[in-house]
């Protein structure tokens, strides 16, 4: 085919992609939705991945929601009640008053890195992607899983009484 000059910025505009936001990984994605039409401008418009996706672990996550929310997120109470958890040692389950499940990913020293709802996932793909994204351990002894429980419960005990008519 020769050689494939890349596009401009403005270019790149015109097709609807924003150069500088664009990641590679993500005209992967394209096939997935049926777009592979427009694979090929999103190829030249994107920016490399410094570490792709798919590749990224982390060296601890933190699953927060709170218990009020588990009739909405069936999904998100069967990961966290059945075995699965214990499976990732660096893995905390945090109970936090009115949240929808999210997670945050963060690095060695605790400082985190991501935060993504996963309000929208089956209790498999919340285990995968612990399985893709989570550090692994060595034997450190660990057998489970931490929980937190929202530091207001003892609080929130009193809050009906306190705020009587």
């Amino acid at each position: 085919m020769g050689c494939q000059a890349e596009f401009t910025a403005a270019d790149c505009r015109e097709l609807g992609f924003i150069k500088s936001q664009l990641m590679c990984s993500t005209c992967d994605k394209l096939d997935d939705f049926g777009l592979e039409t427009i694979k090929p401008q999103c190829k030249q418009c994107c920016t490399q991945d410094v570490q792709p996706a798919a590749k990224r672990t982390y060296a601890k996550a933190i699953l927060e929601v709170c218990t009020c929310k588990f009739r909405a997120y069936p999904q998100i109470q069967a990961f966290i009640q059945s075995g699965r958890p214990a499976k990732f040692p660096n893995l905390q389950i945090k109970y936090v008053r009115g949240l929808d499940p999210m997670v945050k990913l963060l690095d060695a020293s605790g400082n985190t890195q991501e935060t993504l709802s996963i309000a929208k996932w089956n209790t498999d793909t919340v285990e995968e992607f612990f399985e893709t994204h989570l550090a692994h351990e060595g034997a450190t002894g660990k057998s489970s899983y931490s929980v937190v429980e929202d530091a207001q419960a003892e609080e929130d005990a009193d809050y009906l009484r306190t705020n009587r008519i």
